[in-house]
């Protein structure tokens, strides 16, 4: 049986330098993911799932732990030669405009939109870049054309009938703002409750001037027709 890979024991002042990598929102993806996996490995995941975490291989996984091991800190780094920082070619920014402009769930990722720290570590990890630091891809997505903007969100019913009430409901109410005349059986005469999420009716204390009465709450007597129907809107 093969020996489980994990990396050495680190101290408390090494475990903090690793979180501070990992958290920094600049520098180097590359040495932001080699920082992951180190720091997984060192609070006890094993290879397989921190594969999975960072969306490498188990190789890879390996390869950065033992190369931690053996050359500390310095291993985290890329071993990039001096001189201006690389340009992307055409086909490298069509392919970081094409992920930017896609859903993150389409590559099958457990999130709905893109930040510019999950994009990044996506591009490196698909291989469409070598490495690309948070700065460099948001000057390359503007170049592009393509601007991070604030999404509106909404809920869907999962009902099956969803439609059928829907339709009802919208029925009724047009019953009650007298736009259609009542068929021989329907209500003519519509009770509406709107529901607001918690700000559905209920008593709340409040102060008034008044007379002094026993603690207590008191039941309203509520009597209604019996052929009222009683009509309630999600709001």
């Amino acid at each position: 049986m093969a020996e489980r890979v994990r990396v050495r024991e680190i101290d408390d002042d090494e475990g903090q330098r690793l979180v501070r990598i990992v958290r920094r929102d600049s520098g180097s993806v590359v040495a932001w993911r080699r920082a992951q996996m180190v720091l997984l490995s060192a609070q006890g995941m094993d290879v397989a799932q921190i594969a999975k975490v960072a969306f490498t291989s188990e190789d890879r996984v390996r390869d950065v732990i033992h190369n931690f091991n053996t050359d500390g800190f310095s291993s985290l780094y890329p071993k990039y030669k001096g001189g201006r920082p690389p340009k992307f070619t055409l086909g490298q920014r069509r392919e970081i405009k094409k992920t930017a402009k896609s859903r993150p769930a389409e590559h099958g990722l457990p999130f709905s939109t893109w930040s510019l720290h999950k994009l990044a570590e996506f591009l490196v990890a698909e291989g469409v870049v070598d490495d690309i630091s948070h700065e460099g891809l948001r000057a390359v997505l503007r170049e592009e054309g393509v601007t991070f903007q604030r999404l509106k969100t909404w809920k869907a019913s999962t009902d099956p009938d969803y439609a059928a009430k829907k339709a009802r409901i919208e029925h009724l109410y047009a019953i009650a703002d007298r736009e259609i005349i009542p068929e021989p059986g329907e209500p003519e005469v519509i009770f509406c409750v709107d529901e607001f999420g918690p700000l559905n009716l209920q008593p709340h204390p409040g102060a008034g001037p008044g007379l002094r009465r026993a603690e207590g709450r008191y039941a309203a007597p509520v009597q209604l027709p019996a052929d009222l129907e009683c009509c309630v809107r999600a709001g």
